[in-house]
C-alpha cells in the first residue's frame, strides 16, 4: 500500500487532470496560512497539481493535506474527511452516527442534512475525527446559529479547516508513528476525487 501511494502522490502533474480543482495555486494558498517550507516550494504560475507534486516531494505531507483541503469544493472536502474518519473510526455509536450524516450531507447537501451533521458533531471530543467531518458539513452554509437566532454565516475557509482537520486527525489517532504512511494514503484519496473519483480505492484503515 505505502509503495502504491508513493507512486500516486509523485505522479499529481502526470496524472489525469484535478478537475475538480477550479482556482490557481495563489488563489488556494491565498485562503489559509501556508508554512514557510510550503511557500518555499511556491513559484509564479505553478499549477496546483505540480505544487502538490512538490509538496509531495519534499515530504510536506500536511501542507499537501492543507492545500488539497482548501483546494477542492466543499463537497468534495467533507466527502474526504468522511473517509478519513471512516478509517479512524472507534466502536462507538456517535462516531458512526456523525460520519453518516457527514455523508448524508454530501449525497443531500440542503439544510436539514446540515443541520443534522451539526448536532452530530457537536456531542464529540475535539480529537475525534469523525467530529470534524461532521463539522465540515456543517460549517457549509446556512448559520451557524440555533434557527432561532439570528444568522451567523460561517466563514469561507471553515469547511475546508474543518476537513483538513480530520484528515490529519485520522493519520495520527492511532499509530502516530505511521503518520506520514497515512498522511501519503490521504493524499492519494483526495487526488482521486479531485479527479472526478469516490477515493475508495486506497483505506487509511490499518
Amino acid at each position: 500500500m505505502t509503495n502504491t501511494a508513493d507512486r500516486a502522490t509523485a505522479a499529481a502533474a502526470s496524472g489525469p487532470p484535478l478537475v475538480k480543482i477550479s482556482r490557481s495555486t495563489a488563489e488556494i494558498c491565498a485562503l489559509y496560512p501556508v508554512s514557510p517550507e510550503a511557500n518555499a516550494a511556491l513559484e509564479p504560475d505553478i499549477s496546483p497539481a505540480a505544487f502538490i507534486d512538490r509538496l509531495c516531494g519534499a515530504e510536506l505531507y500536511v501542507d499537501a493535506v492543507r492545500f488539497l483541503a482548501h483546494a477542492l469544493p466543499p463537497r468534495e472536502a467533507v466527502w474526504w474527511a468522511c473517509l478519513a474518519a471512516r478509517g479512524a473510526l472507534e466502536p462507538a455509536p456517535d462516531q458512526q452516527a456523525a460520519v453518516e450524516a457527514a455523508e448524508a450531507w454530501v449525497y443531500h447537501p440542503d439544510e436539514e442534512h446540515r443541520r443534522v451533521a451539526a448536532t452530530a458533531a457537536a456531542g464529540l471530543a475535539n480529537d475525534i475525527p469523525a467530529r470534524w467531518a461532521a463539522t465540515a458539513a456543517a460549517w457549509s452554509g446556512g448559520s451557524l446559529a440555533p434557527p432561532e437566532a439570528p444568522v451567523v454565516p460561517p466563514g469561507p475557509t471553515l469547511t475546508a479547516q474543518a476537513a483538513g482537520g480530520a484528515v490529519l486527525l485520522a493519520a495520527v489517532k492511532t499509530e502516530p508513528e505511521r503518520a506520514a504512511e497515512r498522511h501519503r494514503i490521504a493524499i492519494v484519496q483526495a487526488l482521486d476525487i479531485a479527479r472526478g473519483g469516490t477515493g475508495r480505492g486506497t483505506s487509511l484503515a490499518g
